[in-house]
């Protein structure tokens, strides 16, 4: 499979159609990805409490709400600090799209090579060796990034 990498209008770059950010919202469950794009794109402005959140959301129970937010914070997705003399906590970004995806996928490799060992090596080795030079240029690029 050959990938295509292209830049959009908005100056994004997509990998085989997909952005970063649409990349890394696949690795989110439902509520956890819809969260995290007002998030990323800024629709929900940082600082932001939990009720910033749910007000981008009024179906959902602020308990549904704040329980995800709590899921994201503890996935480093978010950084969480209490507010003093209140309960309430606020929160920030703590990492893009594109920290997130990368993260995600060496833990994913970590996992991959201790399920199936040298088998799982000679499997990347020999997917390496089928990029084409565009790839392996982007390869590179993320490499040193």
């Amino acid at each position: 499979m050959v990938r295509s990498y292209s830049r959009r209008k908005d100056g994004h770059v997509t990998e085989g159609g997909m952005t970063a950010l649409e990349r890394s919202l696949t690795l989110l469950g439902p509520l956890e990805g819809r969260i995290m794009r007002e998030v990323w794109t800024g629709s929900v402005t940082e600082p932001f409490v939990v009720r910033d959140v749910q007000a981008r959301m009024p179906e959902l129970a602020y308990t549904t709400v704040m329980t995800t937010v709590n899921r994201l914070a503890d996935k480093r997705l978010l950084d969480v600090q209490p507010i003093k003399g209140q309960r309430a906590h606020v929160f920030r970004l703590a990492t893009s799209p594109e920290v997130f995806l990368a993260r995600a996928s060496r833990e994913e490799v970590e996992q991959v090579v201790e399920r199936f060992g040298d088998a799982a090596m000679a499997a990347f080795a020999e997917r390496l060796n089928r990029l084409s030079p565009e790839q392996l240029r982007r390869l590179e690029e993320l490499r040193r990034s």
